[in-house]
């Protein structure tokens, strides 16, 4: 199926198991990647999911893209604030759009990203939660900067969010995991938290549970169970 012209760029896998209004998973791929790298685990997550993968808006190379510019320092990461609210209001706009050029269910849609893409789905699940049914987050972290636009907590009652993380992590350091975890049991949202043996990767375990946990929130959309 041909990708529609939306707003960003973007690869689409329709659902293996076809129905009239699929739900829909948008992968958001980490910095200096782009739209092909998550793309690759479509066959291992769910055939009931119509699959969108988006290209971030900032170019930093050829086949290099990015949410935000962002400099690694002693003290932590230092980001380009801006480009990031950017982002996060490019996706605002992207997420209705996918919806309805693909005809999937506006109740159904799921955020999965890696690294800097799983700042932009927290930064997104927090902040509107009423465009998503729920959000995984691999390897990321929430901005500070987010903080002050995060919902009211009626708001994001009960969302389901999943966030996975290496504790050999050398890129963003497990301590950004646990300040997720902090924060986000501060809120009511339905967390499911696990570490791995790993680095600033994709593990097969870690992508097991991914897919585990994907295809009980579908299955429970579906009254399966």
């Amino acid at each position: 199926m041909k990708e529609a012209n939306l707003s960003l760029t973007h690869l689409m896998r329709p659902p293996v198991r076809s129905s009239t209004r699929p739900p829909l998973l948008i992968l958001l791929h980490g910095l200096g990647s782009n739209e092909h790298d998550l793309f690759s685990l479509a066959p291992m997550l769910d055939p009931r999911l119509l699959i969108v993968s988006a290209r971030a808006p900032h170019v930093r190379s050829q086949r290099s893209y990015a949410w935000f510019e962002v400099a690694f320092t002693p003290q932590g990461p230092v980001i380009n604030p801006q480009q990031a609210e950017s982002s996060r209001q490019a996706l605002l706009r992207f997420i209705p759009e996918v919806t309805e050029a693909y005809g999937t269910d506006s109740a159904r849609t799921y955020l999965m990203g890696f690294s800097q893409g799983a700042i932009m789905s927290a930064s997104v699940a927090l902040t509107e939660p009423e465009l998503i049914a729920g959000a995984v987050l691999m390897s990321g972290r929430i901005l500070p900067e987010i903080r002050p636009l995060i919902a009211a907590p009626e708001r994001l009652s009960g969302l389901p969010l999943l966030v996975v993380h290496g504790l050999s992590d050398s890129v963003l350091p497990i301590h950004h995991a646990h300040a997720s975890r902090t924060l986000l049991q501060s809120l009511p949202v339905q967390l499911d938290y696990h570490e791995y043996q790993m680095a600033h990767e994709v593990s097969e375990e870690s992508l097991r549970d991914v897919s585990t946990w994907l295809t009980a929130r579908i299955d429970r959309a579906d009254g399966v169970g």
